[in-house]
């Protein structure tokens, strides 16, 4: 099973935009921050620009945040970047003649739902200050 990183690394360039913005703000040097292609890094910085979240400039590695980090949610990158499936995923092929198997997608459904839903309301409680306030504490026990 391939599980999806963008949105990891959506907030990974955020945060080191926000802790290098006096450094290399290149798509090289966020990739090997990350340890993606550069392609990755300018793919994502696209949508978050898109999405009104960085000011970039073409040909030049001058990109700024559009948005105080205490208002960017985790939520906001989640939407910026499409992620465009569930947060969980159900087994679409089970025995309908099984009294699980034919009523485990609709059950799981229900409640998955629910559990998406608190996710959501969570991640819109989280801001990218939260994380970069975190990354810096860590940093300073080191």
């Amino acid at each position: 099973m391939k599980y999806s990183h963008k949105l990891s690394d959506a907030i990974h360039i955020l945060a080191y935009l926000i802790i290098y913005k006096d450094g290399d703000l290149s798509s090289k040097a966020i990739a090997a921050s990350i340890e993606a292609n550069a392609s990755v890094v300018r793919n994502l910085m696209s949508d978050l620009r898109k999405a009104g979240l960085i000011n970039t400039q073409p040909g030049s590695a001058t990109t700024t945040l559009n948005v105080m980090p205490n208002k960017i949610s985790i939520l906001s990158v989640y939407q910026a970047i499409n992620m465009d499936h569930d947060l969980l995923h159900i087994d679409p092929k089970t025995n309908p003649q099984c009294i699980v198997g034919g009523n485990i997608q609709d059950t799981l459904n229900m409640y998955y739902a629910d559990i998406e839903e608190s996710a959501f309301q969570r991640m819109n409680e989280i801001t990218l200050q939260d994380i970069t306030d975190d990354i810096l504490a860590r940093q300073a026990i080191k």
